[in-house]
């Protein structure tokens, strides 16, 4: 797994065409927040899925299901909020995968 880096937006403004990477076939990690999001970009022809680990359980035993979104073929710019619900106690990262990793472009903005 990759550790992606995190931008933040300032008030004069970030670049983000040139801060997307691809993304790791084995998955990516990520910081959480409440002003955390990852943009996808896809520039392939397929529907990859993105999923988004939730490490919580509720009543101790039950287990929250992941967030999985389905970004569209040749999506230019897709984004997904990464709120702490997300964050794994142990890494204190959000945990990411891929259906496939081809043809996917991605970056974690903060603001």
């Amino acid at each position: 797994m990759a550790n992606l880096q995190t931008y933040a937006a300032t008030l004069t403004g970030l670049r983000l065409d040139d801060k997307f990477v691809a993304a790791a076939g084995g998955g990516d990690t990520c910081e959480t927040g409440k002003n955390v999001k990852l943009l996808v970009r896809n520039g392939g022809a397929t529907t990859p899925t993105v999923t988004i680990a939730t490490p919580e359980t509720v009543d101790g035993d039950l287990t929250v299901q992941d967030r999985v979104v389905t970004i569209p073929a040749n999506a230019t710019l897709f984004a997904i909020p990464i709120t702490d619900r997300y964050r794994d106690s142990t890494t204190g990262r959000a945990a990411i995968s891929y259906s496939a990793a081809t043809d996917l472009t991605v970056l974690c903005l903060r603001g």
